[in-house]
């Protein structure tokens, strides 16, 4: 048997083969597994932003009516084993030591037979599925790990339900240039005779998602903002009251930060009304309402300290919510601003968006083959921006002591543009600076 830092290697190695879209592998892998994901009641989330705390509100509310859940996300902040988990804990290294030796073995069947190896997402997707019926959890909640009709998540027969967060444009080489080609990527979720439900979209992305729902025999439900009437707004959590799909009045309250975390939890809430009312699964209101209340996702407009603020922000449409934040909470702020950045990411638009609002700026280098340099980044802004003050410093943890230590009062430090960014910076303050 593999002991765990064999089995992560081998897990690591499969990266190799890079990312591959499609199902024939994921599918034949699960054969040879006994086909675990096939005994799992499962809630099934795509969309190009708020998956991740969608699931989380999600996974909060079904934890708080004691329900055992696994929530499978991607990718990881801090840790490898966070994607994989179980009652809210993350999966056991002596599990994951004993899964991929298993799995390894099947594997090397395939081969044998003549299949391409699986990529490290469809190892890691299908010990998920492994352990989640190991586990017999009485819910999956189910991130898709990019796009949705040829993700590796998107074995599964018939979920419960299937869930779009906003679709917005990323990852336009794989999924297409235009919100409508995306849509189509996102809605592949979608399967015969089941239940849809979805966070407002663009209406390209609306028309999209209908005509497959129609085609597909779903029932199609969208959350409406309109019902939504905010009543509190401030840096340490949001209530207001929803009128909800059912026509009863709820008095709401989040600790995650913005008005899209609101629709975000409004999504998660109609999710578990139609669990309820269609499954005849029970749910205590109170329990609902505390589970909303102490949903939390780290590195998602998590504010540290009353001073630091760390968010991946990573495309344009998650710049936006960022920025939306900073006009909500920290209006009269000053505001310092770390961050990195990808390559392959909506660079320019998302600095055209802070650069009016920012007052000082360190540019720094994500740990990932797909980053820029602090200097790349530093030559971008500055030709939107000549006038900038900008320091260039590739390591994380010097850029981020750079303005850590003189926050005054009325100021804020974000640290953004990257969930890698994040996940490293989240590291340091915690392990090295001694402040998470």
């Amino acid at each position: 048997m593999l002991n765990y830092n064999e089995a992560k290697k081998y897990i690591d190695d499969s990266n190799r083969f890079g990312s591959v879209l499609g199902l024939d592998r994921i599918k034949y892998l699960l054969k040879l597994l006994g086909n675990p994901q096939d005994n799992l009641k499962i809630i099934h989330v795509a969309g190009t932003n708020g998956k991740g705390s969608t699931c989380s509100f999600i996974n909060s509310i079904l934890l708080k009516n004691n329900y055992n859940v696994g929530l499978y996300t991607s990718p990881y902040l801090e840790e490898f084993e966070e994607r994989i988990r179980f009652n809210n804990e993350n999966i056991k290294k002596e599990d994951i030591a004993s899964i991929i030796t298993i799995i390894k073995s099947k594997i090397d069947i395939m081969l044998q037979e003549g299949f391409n190896s699986p990529t490290e997402f469809e190892i890691v997707t299908a010990m998920a599925f492994y352990y989640y019926n190991m586990k017999k959890v009485d819910f999956l909640v189910l991130e898709v790990g990019l796009g949705g009709r040829f993700d590796a998540t998107n074995v599964i027969k018939k979920p419960l339900l299937s869930v779009i967060t906003p679709v917005g444009i990323d990852h336009v080489a794989i999924l297409g240039d235009n919100i409508s080609k995306i849509a189509y990527e996102k809605a592949g979720i979608i399967k015969d005779d089941g239940i849809t439900i979805i966070h407002p979209q663009e209406s390209d992305a609306y028309e999209v998602i209908k005509d497959i729902c129609d085609e597909k025999n779903n029932k199609l439900i969208e959350i409406d903002e309109k019902n939504i009437n905010i009543k509190k707004l401030n840096s340490k959590g949001q209530s207001f009251l929803y009128k909800d799909n059912l026509g009863i009045e709820n008095n709401l309250e989040i600790k995650m930060l913005g008005k899209h975390q609101i629709r975000n939890s409004i999504l998660a809430f109609e999710c578990i009304n139609i669990l309820k009312t269609n499954y005849k699964f029970k749910f205590e209101n109170e329990s609902i309402k505390q589970g909303l209340k102490e949903a939390f996702w780290a590195g998602r407009a998590e504010l540290i300290d009353s001073k630091i603020l760390l968010d991946g922000a990573h495309n344009l449409h998650g710049a936006k919510a960022l920025k939306a934040i900073l006009n909500d909470y920290f209006k009269d702020y000053k505001i310092k601003l770390v961050i990195g950045m990808l390559k392959d990411k909506d660079v320019k638009d998302v600095m055209n968006l802070f650069l009016p609002i920012v007052d000082e700026i360190i540019t720094t280098k994500p740990l990932s083959d797909r980053a820029l340099s602090a200097e790349e980044l530093k030559e971008i802004i500055l030709k939107i921006d000549k006038t900038k003050d900008i320091i260039a410093i590739n390591d994380i943890k010097s850029a981020i002591e750079k303005k850590i230590y003189n926050i005054k009062e009325k100021e804020i430090l974000i640290i953004a543009g990257s969930l890698y960014l994040v996940g490293n910076a989240r590291t340091i303050l915690r392990k090295d600076l001694k402040i998470l």
